[in-house]
């Protein structure tokens, strides 16, 4: 009986040894498209309460109709804003390149509103004429951008569109086959959750859905309102390419304070027409809209969905975008709820608790 038991015992081993090994490799020969599959299962939760209600109203179309227009409707969704933007920005490359080539042979002549900033302007002219107002010192700040260098970059930046070109379509393939099997993908995840953690299996999973979704709420939709917010002020202050750059910042709204960075280039370009007080009327609503956002709306949003302090929610994005990329935005946190989630799990069960009115220290 003894022989028997730990003959059974060296096979689970052997089998747990194996399968872990089988993971290893997996995961290892899956890299390159691990970011494409985390995408395509993240967009999955994030339009599920949607497309359940899809599945309802037309559930004859639910296996291969659905999942496919989904699929599309994602696809333009991505690729018909993006378009546009490249357009814009061929455009806008072939104006720089002019512009460039202008300044290093002519210089840059002082803008009119440098003589009118309140303090300081005596120092800021001397320096643009020192670094900028003759062809000798524009081509000192602009000659290491050559002709040569910029197609370098160009070559380079072609190389990493057709990459995550790659991983777009990959996702789009992943995302139909997810919606396509939702159920079965989701009751074979609850299963080896149960069989795997037990009880806990199935709370972690929730928790991490739960922390998706919020974490969408609060990057996704807070980010695009503070872009609508702010190409409404650029337009009323005359910023050049208003819709386009509104679209810039509410992507870069996604990321905690990143808008900050594209209302600053806004109220540059301001600064550059002349237009002083535009450009700090820009910077005080994009203030606001930033503070009201960032500290109001999106707390109160990832907070409430993930059950974590928004110190912890920014950890989550910050490390999360640090570590994997740009989808470490949704990871990131939803990683740290199963962590915090487990651990108030475990310092309530190590807690001792009352006994029963009548029953004293008896357990």
């Amino acid at each position: 009986m003894a022989g028997g038991a730990g003959e059974v015992r060296r096979q689970r081993i052997a089998r747990l040894a194996l399968a872990g090994a089988l993971l290893l490799l997996g995961l290892w020969v899956a890299r390159a498209f691990l970011p494409a599959l985390l995408w395509a299962l993240v967009i999955a939760i994030a339009i599920d309460p949607l497309y359940a209600r899809a599945e309802a109203r037309w559930p004859r179309w639910r296996r291969h109709a659905l999942p496919a227009l989904a699929t599309v409707a994602l696809a333009l969704a991505v690729l018909l804003p993006l378009a546009f933007g490249l357009l814009r920005a061929a455009h806008e490359a072939h104006e720089l390149a002019t512009w460039l080539a202008a300044a290093r042979a002519n210089g840059i002549a002082p803008p009119d509103w440098l003589a009118q900033l309140p303090f300081g302007r005596h120092a800021a002219a001397d320096w643009w004429a020192a670094n900028l107002a003759t062809p000798e010192a524009a081509q000192r700040q602009f000659g290491h951008l050559s002709d040569s260098v910029m197609i370098e970059r160009s070559r380079l930046l072609g190389t990493r569109i057709l990459h995550h070109a790659t991983i777009f379509a990959f996702t789009l393939v992943a995302l139909f086959f997810m919606l396509r099997d939702k159920a079965a993908i989701a009751e074979q995840a609850r299963l080896a959750g149960d069989r795997i953690f037990g009880p806990s299996g199935e709370r972690v999973g929730l928790q991490i859905i739960r922390s998706v979704r919020g974490t969408i709420d609060g990057l996704v939709l807070v980010g695009i309102g503070e872009g609508v917010v702010m190409a409404v002020g650029y337009v009323v202050a005359g910023v050049p390419h208003p819709i386009l750059l509104g679209a810039l910042t509410a992507v870069a709204a996604m990321i905690p304070f990143g808008a900050a960075l594209l209302i600053g280039a806004a109220a540059v370009l301001l600064l550059m027409q002349g237009a002083m007080g535009a450009a700090i009327a820009i910077m005080l609503l994009g203030l606001v809209v930033v503070a009201i956002a960032d500290h109001a709306v999106r707390p109160l949003l990832i907070g409430g969905a993930t059950r974590l302090p928004f110190l912890w929610v920014l950890i989550g994005i910050l490390g999360g975008v640090e570590a994997f990329g740009l989808i470490g935005l949704f990871i990131g946190p939803a990683v740290m709820a199963a962590l915090i989630m487990l651990w108030r799990e475990l310092v309530g069960a190590a807690q001792p608790q009352p006994s029963p009115a009548g029953t004293g220290d008896q357990p």
